[in-house]
């Protein structure tokens, strides 16, 4: 499982000109899937994305996590973090999984962070239009 973390404000959204996440402060996420993803390494995930400690405390350090600070979190499917370039110049999806069981993993995903809090999402397999203030600029790279 690999989720990009980005500090944001103002995060969206937009599927077909229609807006159907968006919030104003908190952590735009990219998930994707692969093989060996399960519950387990979902519950992994949703735990540290909680408690990341990237957000400034009054001293200017980052010290809080989005529970200290109450924001949301902009959930978005992204196959493509699994692309692998290394040979050609078109990427191979290979490691990404297939569509129906990322569905799941993905929709569980959600479930599983919605327990801690609020959690907006893009359209699986949808075509989208995300947007957003990067905060810092802070993102993160997570994999288990």
């Amino acid at each position: 499982m690999r989720v990009v973390v980005q500090k944001c404000k103002d995060a969206k959204v937009t599927v077909k000109g229609q807006v159907v996440g968006a919030i104003p402060f908190g952590l735009v996420l990219l998930v994707a899937f692969t093989e060996k993803d399960t519950l387990e390494t979902i519950q992994w995930m949703v735990n540290k994305i909680v408690h990341l400690r990237i957000f400034e405390d009054q001293n200017g350090v980052m010290n809080l996590s989005l529970l200290d600070q109450k924001g949301s979190i902009l959930s978005i499917s992204q196959f493509t973090l699994y692309g692998n370039c290394d040979k050609g110049n078109r990427p191979s999806y290979q490691q990404a999984l297939n569509k129906e069981e990322a569905r799941k993993l993905y929709n569980l995903f959600n479930r599983e962070l919605s327990r801690h809090i609020q959690v907006e999402q893009g359209k699986f397999g949808e075509e989208m239009e995300v947007s957003f203030v990067n905060l810092g600029p802070t993102t993160i790279l997570l994999e288990r």
